[in-house]
């Protein structure tokens, strides 16, 4: 088991892992993330990079040719560290395909995607659901070349638009435009755009939090994707602590 990060829920072993915890007791985490909002660019050590690039083999490299290519990236409740998760998972896809990828926060609700990059947020989703120009129009292209980014966006009533016909007609746009596409999407416990964004998509990753995220808060938004038959791609569980050096663990 990986001391950083843990792709839990495939093929159903994420429903087993909720359903065997005692009521009431936490669910145990194991990813150690920054989730300060003011992060600035990408850095990472290489311990982290090395875990979030075993990651991003669970969940893009897979002997499938026809494996995802646009996952989202939800928590099940606020601060479980799900923007930090989706920047860098996108940093690490890039750095590692010949492939181009965009990142894309549609977290309206709390937009702070672009200051994990060090950029501003304008000119982004809310615009290009206003307007007709091209995709390209309304991205940033970040320090690696095939490595881009979509803010939020700063226009007013954004929220009503994340379901709209008009929003799945851009999604398929950035989907022809660019190979991978991850977006960091609003928590489960705040809003249902996970559910209305991940049947725009390949499926759904939950972020959970240790000491934070109980099982019966991740059980209900895994049963709410499931109910509204959206893909749970995976569960990360993060920023477990562990009592033992690591040099110990990484023996064990």
């Amino acid at each position: 088991m990986s001391r950083n990060f843990e792709l839990l829920y495939q093929s159903g072993k994420m429903q087993e892992l909720l359903q065997a915890q005692p009521p009431g007791e936490l669910v145990q985490t194991d990813v150690q993330v920054d989730t300060t909002p003011s992060t600035p660019a990408i850095v990472m050590g290489e311990e982290a990079r090395n875990e979030i690039s075993r990651l991003v083999h669970s969940l893009f490299r897979s002997p499938d040719a026809k494996g995802p290519r646009r996952i989202a990236f939800a928590g099940n409740e606020p601060g479980c560290g799900c923007t930090w998760m989706c920047a860098h998972v996108a940093e690490v896809l890039a750095s590692q395909v010949d492939a181009s990828v965009c990142v894309m926060d549609c977290n309206l609700r709390s937009p702070t995607l672009h200051q994990q990059f060090g950029v501003d947020n304008h000119h982004g989703l809310s615009e290009l659901l206003q307007q007709s120009d091209p995709v390209r129009e309304y991205v940033h292209q970040l320090s690696r070349r095939n490595l881009w980014l979509l803010s939020c966006g700063s226009a007013d009533n954004r929220q009503t638009q994340l379901g709209s016909p008009r929003m799945r007609a851009r999604i398929a746009e950035l989907s022809a435009t660019f190979d991978y596409l991850l977006m960091d999407v609003s928590s489960l416990k705040e809003s249902n755009d996970a559910i209305v964004l991940g049947g725009l998509t390949d499926g759904v990753v939950l972020v959970l939090k240790a000491n934070t995220s109980r099982r019966e808060v991740a059980r209900r938004a895994l049963y709410d994707l499931q109910a509204a038959n959206v893909n749970s791609l995976g569960a990360v569980l993060n920023q477990r602590k562990f009592p033992i050096p690591n040099a110990i663990y990484n023996r064990l």
